[in-house]
């Protein structure tokens, strides 16, 4: 699926719920006079939303992978993190939020690696004009295709001149 907004990224939502929870969660009493370890952590959790919306709006896969991997970073700080408060008695199951995150971020980056995309920010009208002719390509190649099966008397079509 591609995607036009980073708001339309479930890994963008995921992390989004992982900072919102992150703020209810330390909002709560146990956290009261930990200004600094509260503010590590609700950083760490924001950052993660703000990277990958960064990395989405530069343009080049290239920068979009060193913001994953910025915001794949953040996911271990607030991993992290959570670990040190792991044993509060009021511990939420936002860890294990930010390490599915994280594991998302890795298989985008992996995926965009692997491929020859070079990002929204290369496409010129030459090759969009490129990529629209070898859609229409395929297109018109399948309709041969099918046009050939009817014609051969195969399941699913009916044999030319036999209307």
């Amino acid at each position: 699926m591609k995607y036009d907004r980073f708001e339309q990224l479930p890994v963008w939502n995921a992390a989004i719920n992982l900072a919102v929870q992150t703020y209810a969660f330390t909002s709560k009493p146990i956290f009261k006079g930990q200004f600094s370890l509260r503010d590590q952590i609700e950083r760490a959790a924001v950052s993660i939303s703000s990277n990958i919306a960064e990395g989405f709006e530069r343009g080049t896969t290239q920068e979009l992978l060193t913001f994953l991997y910025i915001a794949r970073g953040s996911a271990g700080e607030a991993r992290s993190l959570l670990s040190l408060v792991e044993r509060l008695p009021t511990f939420s199951d936002l860890k294990s939020a930010a390490e599915s995150i994280s594991r998302q971020l890795r298989g985008w980056a992996d995926s965009l690696q692997n491929s020859g995309i070079k990002g929204q920010r290369y496409l010129t009208e030459k090759t969009r004009r490129a990529d629209k002719a070898a859609h229409d390509r395929q297109e018109f190649l399948e309709r041969l295709r099918r046009i050939r099966e009817a014609g051969s008397g195969k399941p699913g079509g009916t044999p030319v001149g036999a209307r």
